[in-house]
Order: structure tokens, then sequence, then C-alpha cells
């Protein structure tokens, strides 16, 4: 029986050879594998598809599941208070649009004593704070609020976004009356001092809303974390101590 031929000592298994080229290949391709892609199944539309994939491939949303966030928009808020300086510890906070409720964690984390938020929208407790499913532009909801505060907050920061119809004029028009509400509820309600932070779209604020902002308060800029999505027209306006109500 004849046997196999024995290897030399410090010899190497015969294979092809595997030049630096190859190997960059083969790092290239494990890189792009880590990229998740969703098959497109019957009846999803393209747009659901990539809105999923770009969920899967976000790095700041595997760190909200991570950290037990309620979404990513919770890493927003944080970026704008460590820029600003606007959650103090005990401080009264009021969310409008507070679904789904990653902005009161944020609050409550950095040592807000109390926390009202407001959504049309069913939000799951969170901790203490005290939500209120409404329709921040329903007549009643900011006396609802008010009565619900018993005091001037410290801070009232807005994430309300209009529903989109997909007509460019309408939905601008819907997003500013949102800012418009949440300005005016803040004027009203801050104490001396306090703060109010909005979203908004399509280059800031209008220039009357700016204009009566930097009239009332001292401090009022546009800011855009890095966790907002690059290709977003959503910026956030921040306006820091409240003149007061003359």
């Amino acid at each position: 029986m004849s046997r196999p031929p024995k290897r030399m000592s410090g010899s190497k298994p015969s294979g092809p050879k595997r030049g630096r080229k190859t190997q960059a290949a083969d790092k290239d391709n494990a890189t792009r594998m880590m990229t998740k892609k969703v098959k497109t199944a019957r009846g999803r539309k393209l747009s659901s598809k990539l809105w999923i994939e770009r969920q899967i491939n976000d790095p700041y949303v595997r760190e909200a599941k991570l950290k037990g966030y309620r979404s990513r928009a919770a890493f927003k808020i944080e970026e704008l208070d460590d820029k600003f300086g606007l959650i103090k510890s005990g401080a009264v906070v009021v969310d409008l649009g507070c679904a789904p409720g990653g902005w009161v964690q944020i609050a409550l984390k950095r040592g807000a004593s109390r926390v009202i938020g407001i959504d049309i929208l069913p939000v799951e407790p969170v901790g203490v704070a005290e939500i209120i499913q409404m329709d921040f532009m329903d007549d009643n909801a900011p006396d609802t609020l008010i009565e619900m505060l018993g005091v001037e907050p410290d801070l009232v920061m807005s994430d309300l976004a209009a529903n989109t119809t997909g007509h460019k004029n309408t939905d601008h028009l819907k997003t500013v009356a949102l800012v418009e509400a949440a300005a005016e509820f803040a004027m009203q309600t801050l104490r001396p001092g306090g703060h109010f932070v909005t979203k908004v779209f399509q280059g800031g604020a209008e220039g009357e809303l700016l204009k009566r902002l930097k009239h009332n308060f001292q401090i009022v800029k546009h800011a855009k974390p890095k966790s907002s999505r690059k290709g977003s027209p959503e910026i956030y306006l921040v306006a820091k101590n409240f003149r007061g109500r003359k």
C-alpha cells in the first residue's frame, strides 16, 4: 500500500497565493457585509424598505436600544443640553409632542424634578413623569398643562412635528403653526430665566417669530445635533434666559 508523501518540516500546504491586493479586497467585502440589506417583500413600498434598512443600520438606533432609550431622538436633546445647559437639577420641564418618551427620559435622567408631557399619541409611562394624551393644538391644551403645572416651568421643549401631506407649502405652514404655538406657550408660562427649545425646518424660524424670541430671550440660536440625520431638514431653535412677562 502506498503512503502519502511526507511533508518536509517548515513547508506550507500548497494552494493559491494571496497577495496584499486580495487581502485588501477581502477586507472591503467584509465591511460591506456589515451593512444589512432588507429584501423588498410583496406589497412593501420601496420607501418602507429604505426606512427599515436605514433604521437597522443607524448607529444611534442601536445605541438607543443598548441604553434603553425610547428613540434615537433622545440623543438630540442630550447634545443640545450638553451645549446649552438647558436642564438643571430640580427643574420643572414641559415636553410638547413627547411620544415615544425619549426626551422625557433624558430630562429625568439629568435631574428634572417634574416632567409633564403631552402628545396626541399614547405614551407608555416614563418614571415619575406626568403624561397626557391630547393634541397640543387643541384649544384647551395650554390651559390643561398650566393647571397641571401649578408653577412656572424652567424649560419648555418641543419636538412637535406635523403629519406631512406631500404638498411642500402646506407642510411648511403646518410646521410653522406648531413652532409658533409652542413658542407662544413658552412665553406665556416660563419663569424669568427659563429656556425654550423647539424643532424647526427649512432654514429655521420665521422672521417675525425670531424677532419676538430675540426680544423676549437673552440668547437665541439655531443648532443641528450630530444625531440629527444629515439628510433631514430639521434643526433646533434654542432660546435661553427668558426676560419675563411685562
